[in-house]
């Protein structure tokens, strides 16, 4: 079914109860009839499914209807959908099908599937239940994505939130998250070792910011674990565990992410030390290898410059402004790829080449002094350690020719 039908669907199953008081189900039973519970899917194998995916269920214990409400639509058919993607103007949906229909999609391709049931009183549950198909309506159903403060996790998460009236958010702000958003990222996303980088590069300071619980739930797993830290009222006084239960419906037969980032500090330091060593050598013996090379890096330097500079300047992807690894990598790289091919036939380097390699080594000093700042900074280490001796070893070639008057 097409996603416009899915949408039709959704908005004539909303006029159907609603026109139907009499029926037994999810959209008109009693408060007390009402059963919620936050549905849990762990994390798949294509890279947009990496962060899991959740859900709410409302289950009408008369009727036995149990219907999940999630916020994870999108639609590559969408007009303009790649361009508004790489804008940061993404148009997400919610969505409602069937447990049984939704849950065994997760079931069939080996994501964990669990299921925590909440302590909602009869008005809070009704109550929730009037927003989610409020939501659905047409005019509601769509939103723009963000992926770490308006997602299909921090939806659910405000849902909840709302129909208990801010109890899960006044405890979960006062806990401290684990990792930042970039640890959580890279950690997430190491199966696939390229687009980490990619993502890690591409991430500003933003991402380095300490998270309390409330704002590291804006991942499934997290939420998950954080709400079982929340109490609500037991009508007596008294207090009760927001989580009165907890069943793992269907186990994870997929591999595990980490529990902890992978230090790239190594690795991205190793892999400049090889191109720095390269570069000295193949200068000595094959001027050839060494223009190619160099220029490798020149390239790779200068496109990763201008798609940050992009990222910060032309779209909405706050996540990536301001980043710090522009220091590092930048346009001005390709002013050096015609130096490269000069000192093949031992040509010394021009002016504006020297000036060029002088600029970029004030630039590495200061991205190496930004670590020495009190306060937040952006996490960059391991591209300042690939970054350092790759520009040292250009620019310890170049000086090897008198400058040309």
């Amino acid at each position: 079914m097409t996603l416009a039908g899915r949408i039709a669907l959704i908005a004539l199953l909303f006029l159907s109860c609603a026109l139907s008081p009499a029926r037994a189900d999810v959209a008109d039973a009693q408060g007390q009839n009402l059963e919620v519970s936050l549905i849990t899917y762990g994390p798949g194998d294509i890279y947009w499914e990496r962060f899991g995916h959740d859900a709410i269920e409302l289950r009408d214990t008369v009727s036995g209807e149990e219907v999940d409400f999630n916020y994870g639509m999108f639609n590559f058919d969408e007009k303009n959908f790649f361009l508004n993607f790489a804008r940061g103007r993404m148009h997400y949906l919610m969505d409602a099908e069937p447990t049984t229909d939704e849950e065994s999609y997760y079931v069939q391709v080996g994501r964990s599937v669990t299921r925590q049931r909440l302590a909602l009183t009869p008005q809070q549950a009704a109550a929730l239940r009037d927003f989610l198909f409020w939501n659905l309506r047409p005019e509601n159903v769509g939103y723009n994505y963000d992926y770490y403060i308006d997602n299909c996790t921090t939806r659910v998460r405000d849902a909840l939130d709302r129909a208990l009236g801010g109890v899960i958010k006044a405890r979960l702000t006062t806990m401290p998250g684990g990792m930042t958003y970039r640890q959580q990222t890279i950690r997430l996303m190491s199966a696939q070792p390229w687009l980490m980088l990619i993502l890690d590069l591409g991430l500003g300071p933003y991402a380095d910011h300490p998270l309390n619980a409330w704002q590291e739930s804006f991942l499934p797993e997290e939420l998950q674990k954080n709400i079982r830290a929340a109490t609500v009222s037991n009508g007596h006084g008294g207090t009760m565990p927001l989580v009165q239960s907890e069943d793992l419906l269907s186990p994870n037969r997929l591999d595990v992410p980490p529990a902890a980032p992978p230090d790239l500090r190594v690795p991205l330091g190793i892999a400049g030390l090889l191109v720095a060593v390269a570069l000295v050598l193949t200068w000595r013996r094959a001027r050839f290898a060494y223009a190619t090379l160099g220029s490798v890096f020149l390239v790779f330097a200068g496109v990763a410059g201008l798609l940050m500079l992009t990222l910060w300047t032309l779209t909405e992807h706050h996540s990536a402004w301001a980043n710090a690894n522009l220091l590092l990598f930048n346009p001005l790289a390709f002013v050096l790829i015609r130096a490269l091919w000069r000192s093949r036939r031992n040509l010394a380097a021009s002016r504006l080449a020297n000036a060029t390699v002088m600029l970029q080594l004030i630039a590495l000093l200061v991205a190496l002094l930004f670590h020495l700042l009190p306060g937040v900074v952006q996490q960059n280490q391991p591209w300042v350690l690939f970054a350092l001796p790759c520009w040292l070893a250009l620019a310890w070639t170049f000086r090897q020719h008198k400058q040309i008057q």
